[in-house]
Parts: structure tokens; C-alpha cells; sequence
């Protein structure tokens, strides 16, 4: 940063009512932050999140383990954590175009909720995709979670289990999610 920049010179935001305001933090605040870290990391609007959100509460167990349960199984995420895209982003536009088949089946919902025992591979016409080769390539070093399985070779990958809150590893106090909801 250069010595112009504002954020260096000032600790406050910029404005005329940057300095008298309070940077107290609230409660609701904390958890609206931890909503939407978790639904940008998944990259769901609010409409889905929240249909999601009442999935997982109507299904036995902890709402909150439930929850990241739910995020993580679905389609374009497991894409992403087999290794055949980069990003969530670009799993889902994988998906989206109709490259990835689930059990056989050509399926271009990202939202698809994957299940136990469910094959996910990519197509045969689209293995040749440099996207695909490429994540393929720098995923070789980056190990696949323990709830599935993949063997890169045929392009294919099987949810052996559902996942738990600590193989999802993400960053995110899911119980304050649920509070926020529980309003």
C-alpha cells in the first residue's frame, strides 16, 4: 500500500460519520457474519440457503452438522472436493453444462443432493476438457476427503459415507447459524 492509502493514515472509516461511529458488535451481527461466510464458501443465495436450512432441521440429529452435511454433499461441491475443478465456482459450471453423470445419468443440477453410494464421474465425450486435466493435475497433491472416494484414471469418484462436521473443515460456527434461524 502506498503512503496516500486511507486505510493506512486512519483507523476509522472514511466519512464524516466515520469516526463517531460505534464498532460495537452485536450478536445478530456475529451471526449474519457466520451465515454468510458459509454461504459464500458454497456460493448459494439466501433463497436456497434457507430451504437447506429447513432440510436440515427437519432431519433427525444436530440442525447445525446437518446443515454443513446437506452444503457439502451437494453435486457441485463433491465435483470440486474429487478434484476435477478448481473451484466450487468451476464445478458448478461443469455441472451446469452437462459434464459430470451421477449413477449413469447425465445430471445438470449443482444442486443435486448427492447420497451414499452414488457415482459421480465425468463424461466420456468430456474427459479431454483442459478445466478437467488441469484441476486433475493440481489435485494430485491435494488429498480427497474421507467420505469419498476417487480414482482419477476413470475419471470417477463414490460417496462412501455422509460427511462429519470435522472433515468438512470449514471455518464456520455453525451452532450461531442456527440461532440466527431459530429467532
Amino acid at each position: 500500500m502506498t503512503e496516500k492509502c486511507a486505510i493506512e493514515r486512519r483507523s476509522y472509516p472514511p466519512g464524516q460519520h466515520g469516526q463517531s461511529r460505534r464498532s460495537r458488535v452485536t450478536d445478530y451481527s456475529l451471526q449474519l457474519r457466520e451465515k454468510q461466510k458459509l454461504r459464500r464458501m458454497y456460493g448459494v443465495l439466501e433463497r436456497q440457503f434457507r430451504g437447506i436450512f429447513k432440510k436440515a432441521d427437519r432431519q433427525a440429529g444436530v440442525t447445525g452438522e446437518n446443515l454443513l452435511s446437506l452444503l457439502e454433499r451437494r453435486l457441485d461441491n463433491v465435483v470440486y472436493r474429487l478434484g476435477f475443478a478448481l473451484s466450487r465456482k468451476q464445478a458448478r459450471q461443469l455441472v451446469n453444462h452437462g459434464h459430470i453423470m451421477v449413477n449413469g445419468r447425465k445430471t445438470d443440477i449443482a444442486s443435486f443432493t448427492a447420497s451414499v453410494g452414488d457415482v459421480i464421474e465425468v463424461k466420456p465425450g468430456s474427459r479431454e476438457l483442459l478445466a478437467i486435466k488441469a484441476a486433475l493435475d493440481v489435485g494430485e497433491g491435494r488429498g480427497v476427503s474421507s467420505w469419498l472416494d476417487c480414482d482419477r484414471d476413470a475419471f470417477k469418484g463414490t460417496v462412501r459415507g455422509l460427511p462429519t462436521k470435522d472433515e468438512v473443515g470449514a471455518p464456520v460456527n455453525e451452532q450461531v447459524i442456527v440461532e440466527l434461524y431459530s429467532r
